[in-house]
């Protein structure tokens, strides 16, 4: 399973069209406590982070690769999107743990290749 943070619904909409049409189930989570259920109740193989989201994007990477984090979060892989003259925003995610960062441009382009990369 996929989990995504979207900063809006044109973005859930793809993600989660795009996982229907490619068999790979993605589901929102809009709040850390979302993100905390996910990875308790299901097998959680990605995070899609719209880093558009704001400071909850972040939050979402940290909790996933900060030193709280144990064995399940860590083996979840983290892509991040984001526009592509926020350079800044699109590096700071790499350096969080991000196991990818790409523009929204690539991230469109490349998303049914994404989720069924990083989400079987």
């Amino acid at each position: 399973m996929v989990v995504y943070l979207a900063a809006d619904l044109i973005w859930a909409t793809r993600i989660k069209a795009t996982g229907e049409d490619s068999g790979v189930p993605c589901r929102p989570v809009r709040t850390m406590e979302m993100l905390d259920a996910r990875l308790e109740d299901s097998p959680v193989k990605a995070l899609i982070v719209d880093l558009e989201a704001g400071p909850l994007a972040k939050d979402m990477i940290a909790r996933m690769r900060g030193d709280d984090a144990g064995e399940r979060e860590r083996a979840v892989k983290i892509i991040a999107f984001g526009p592509h003259v926020q350079h800044d925003d699109l590096d700071a995610a790499r350096r969080a743990g991000a196991d990818v960062a790409m523009t929204r441009g690539a991230f469109d382009r490349r998303l049914g290749e994404v989720l069924l990369t990083f989400g079987v």
